[in-house]
């Protein structure tokens, strides 16, 4: 089922006075009307779609392995070391595990962050979609994500495409795996709209517009879909009743009734073999985790080429600790598909000239105990983390920061969550330095705490 949540952006006017809703009535697309490049064409005349910058935040639940990962420590002790062996990789000096070969080749377009502190070794998805804390004191209305932020100050850049997307799947634990974040003091119109092609049914149904009947197969069916679409329009137009439904639910339906969505989401447009190169979806839930959903990968890439600037994923379960087949065992299967998956995603992204507009970032909420249990397994250490970031126009193919010889603890450039969302702020275009956002009180509010930067290796 297409669960699309209440979109949470104000009713818009551009500079022709148009609202986006009578826009689209104008272009008509998903109902038959205009061609995409008649669309197009008056999106700019309105003034309406422009260059962008763009992120894919994806967020791996459940605690990833810095020390199986991305800084293994070979000459370690054997119950530190673990089983697998790096290799290295394209850029002297830099090594991984031998379960990531295709980022191997191209590290010279990736950044090992061996060296994240400050996290709180809680299990949820809030520091990686924030950059905060639970115990710092937040405003009235609490800390607003970093797409709540980005959709406040930037805006949208095309009709029918937010500005803050969530691909995160709804997750059994509370949801805090599945969580992208809300608008805090910002408000809901800023909170991301919550796109889940196929995912568990949650029990916020009023915090989210359905439509009955459109399965993930439904959706793949243009032709169907936008007949159901149509059909609930006409309805609708028909018995006045939209006129009745409030301002979040009229910019849902636009969202809804916009073929861009729609194409985005649609990966039969896109060609077979870019879509074969990043491996299979795997629908399973990973008990309370997300599926492994790797196309979800290109189905980003596709949202913020259609206009969207943030783009929040969650991707399979890491939380291992020797349930089921234990630590490595599973990382045996989930690195190489992260592995094909992210790969594809940064050649994608290099190919469609787009590596110096996106940025990528892959991380989770703490890292892993350098000791191996009694279980063969790995279990939760606050004290480091690890990312993967990609383009943005950043300096890639180096390490930042460094661990000691065991992976307990940072030795060389400790990195806060903070300084990472300095720097993806930065890359998307937003002076952290002047912006200001006003909360609840009417007081204005930087969106990081003074004296974070962002981080200067990367620029």
């Amino acid at each position: 089922m297409l669960l699309l949540g209440r979109s949470h952006s104000p009713r818009r006017e551009y500079c022709d006075r148009s609202s986006r809703r009578n826009f689209l009535k104008i272009g008509g697309l998903a109902m038959g009307g205009l061609s995409l490049s008649q669309l197009l064409a008056l999106e700019a005349q309105a003034g309406i779609g422009s260059s962008h910058r763009g992120l894919i935040n994806i967020f791996l639940p459940g605690g990833p392995s810095h020390i199986d990962m991305w800084d293994l420590k070979p000459d370690a002790p054997r119950e530190i070391s673990g089983e697998f062996m790096p290799i290295k990789t394209n850029v002297p000096g830099i090594e991984i595990c031998e379960l990531f070969p295709r980022m191997a080749t191209m590290m010279d377009k990736f950044i090992p962050v061996r060296s994240i502190v400050g996290s709180e070794g809680l299990h949820e998805s809030y520091q990686c979609m924030t950059g905060r804390r639970h115990d710092e004191q937040a405003p009235s209305g609490g800390w607003p994500a970093a797409g709540a932020y980005v959709s406040k100050i930037l805006g949208p850049v095309k009709t029918g495409i937010p500005s803050n997307v969530s691909l995160m799947y709804h997750t059994d634990n509370s949801n805090f795996w599945g969580d992208p974040g809300n608008g805090g003091f910002l408000g809901p119109r800023h909170a991301p709209i919550s796109l889940v092609p196929r995912g568990r049914s949650t029990t916020g149904a009023n915090d989210d517009m359905v439509l009955n009947g459109i399965t993930l197969e439904r959706l793949l069916d243009r032709s169907s879909l936008l007949r159901s679409l149509d059909r609930l329009r006409r309805k609708i137009d028909t018995s006045g009743g939209l006129e009745g439904v409030d301002h979040y639910n009229q910019q849902a339906m636009s969202i809804l009734t916009s073929s861009r969505l729609i194409d985005a989401l649609d990966l039969s447009q896109e060609d077979p073999k870019v879509v074969e190169r990043y491996g299979e979806n795997s629908p399973k839930f990973q008990l309370d985790g997300a599926p492994k959903m790797v196309r979800n990968f290109l189905v980003a890439r596709r949202l913020i080429e259609a206009g969207a600037r943030i783009v929040s994923l969650n991707y399979s379960r890491w939380d291992w600790h020797g349930l089921g087949r234990g630590n490595f065992p599973r990382s045996r299967e989930d690195f190489p598909l992260l592995d094909q998956g992210l790969a594809a995603l940064v050649t994608d992204l290099h190919e469609r000239g787009l590596d110096r507009e996106v940025t990528v970032i892959v991380w989770g909420e703490f890292g892993r105990t350098p000791k191996i249990n009694e279980k063969n397994s790995r279990d939760h250490w606050a004290q480091v983390t690890c990312a993967m970031m990609a383009g943005g126009g950043m300096a890639t193919g180096q390490v930042l920061g460094a661990t000691n010889r065991y992976g307990e603890y940072v030795t060389e450039r400790p990195v806060s969550f903070q300084e990472i969302f300095a720097t993806l702020y930065h890359h998307l275009g937003i002076d952290i330095q002047s912006a200001t956002v006003t909360d609840l009180n009417g007081r204005p509010q930087y969106l990081l705490d003074s004296g974070v930067r962002p981080i200067d290796e990367l620029s």
